[in-house]
């Protein structure tokens, strides 16, 4: 049986304020090349079809279109929910769909209750796992803690009576934070109590583990495998490589696993310098069409730095500012008794940034000073021609 591992769609989500949906549609045409290329006779979708519960239209349509063209594919179709969907929502006529070829998994209450699948050397039994909060099912569970660790326990042993009933090979879906693997910026916290991580030996004499969360791709265990995210969404995944894993169980179980590429719809950068050598690098021509996150250095911050960014780089999205100077907490106690607000105010931005306001800046904040004090005892203007 070939099998494609995909997970963390996130249909909806926008990055750094970017429309992601034409991207995300652009996977699922790739999704399903890749089922008829590679003769795929199951797609398992382990978690996080949509970036929020309450999905936007466009965001339900997507997925009501992928599914539809996957259940007119020669390949059955195996999602389950994770942290991001609403259970009930996604898991809305799934009884009425499995007649389809399409087995949706959101109800905790279905744990340990495989759909059964054949190929030419026998049942394959597919477990599906929803993400579990384990603060809802700690109480009909009988759970012995409120942890991740224990919920995804009782659903493996669970699994495994299940399985022990049967001769059949097993492939199970779990959308948790499996311990060994490391989490990018882009996913939200399912931590309880401060542990959010469940360890990988609970996944023991599992055929294949399609596992969903991270948003990166891990290997593991050769039969533990996290696929990560189609499309990147935050710059800390720059550096990783988006797809799906295609994998291959024979009769005696896993007999490979091959990953293969998602399309990338723009490159992601992350800059950091000071602005005019950023500009003028030739070095960086590169970059100078891709998704771009820079961190400036210079001891003062530039004027316009965004439009200039965006002169050469225009698909800048995030300009972030090194701490160069001390902290507003470090600066020196200075003497206020006697003087002006303005003065203070001067000396205030000399010692924050190591240099003194300019002219345009002065003004600036003279005008703010007086439109607070706006009583007889307001700092006093020069006279016409003296400087400030």
């Amino acid at each position: 049986m070939r099998i494609l591992h995909t997970s963390d769609w996130h249909l909806g989500r926008s990055f750094h304020r970017e429309g992601m949906l034409t991207h995300q549609a652009a996977f699922v045409d790739h999704l399903l090349e890749v089922v008829d290329s590679e003769h795929v006779d199951l797609v398992v979708v382990a978690g996080d079809v949509y970036d929020r519960a309450l999905p936007h239209v466009d965001a339900v349509r997507l997925a009501d279109e992928a599914l539809a063209r996957l259940a007119a594919s020669p390949a059955k179709v195996v999602l389950s929910s994770g942290n991001h969907d609403s259970a009930q929502r996604l898991g809305f006529s799934s009884r009425l769909i499995d007649a389809a070829g399409v087995f949706i998994r959101t109800d905790p209450s279905t744990v340990g209750a495989p759909i059964l699948l054949d190929d030419e050397h026998g049942p394959v039994a597919v477990h599906a796992i929803p993400y579990l909060d384990p603060i809802a099912v700690h109480e009909p569970w009988g759970l012995p803690a409120r942890s991740h660790e224990a919920a995804l326990a009782e659903a493996m042993r669970r699994v495994r009576a299940d399985l022990a009933r049967r001769s059949a090979r097993s492939v199970v879906l779990a959308h948790a934070f499996v311990a060994g693997a490391e989490p990018s910026d882009s996913e939200r916290d399912i931590s309880v109590g401060g542990v959010s991580r469940v360890a990988t030996s609970l996944f023991d004499d599992v055929d294949y583990v399609a596992l969903g969360h991270l948003h990166g791709r891990h290997t593991l265990a050769d039969h533990l495998r996290y696929s990560g995210s189609p499309l990147a969404y935050s710059f800390s995944e720059a550096d990783q490589h988006k797809g799906s894993w295609l994998v291959e169980i024979g009769p005696e179980g896993l007999v490979s696993a091959e990953f293969v590429g998602a399309p990338v719809p723009r490159s992601l950068a992350r800059l950091r310098g000071e602005l005019d050598h950023l500009l003028s690098d030739p070095g960086l021509a590169r970059h100078e069409q891709d998704w771009v996150q820079v961190t400036l250095t210079d001891q003062v911050r530039p004027v316009r730095a965004m439009e200039r960014l965006r002169q050469r780089f225009p698909h800048t999205l995030v300009l972030g500012f090194e701490e160069s100077g001390p902290r507003l907490g470090a600066l020196p106690a200075r003497r206020t008794e006697g003087r002006t607000d303005h003065d203070i105010a001067l000396e205030f931005v000399k010692d924050l940034r190591g240099a003194p306001a300019t002219d345009a800046e002065a003004a600036l904040l003279r005008e703010a000073v007086d439109s607070c004090c706006d009583d007889a005892e307001a700092d006093p203007r020069p006279p016409a021609g003296r400087p400030a």
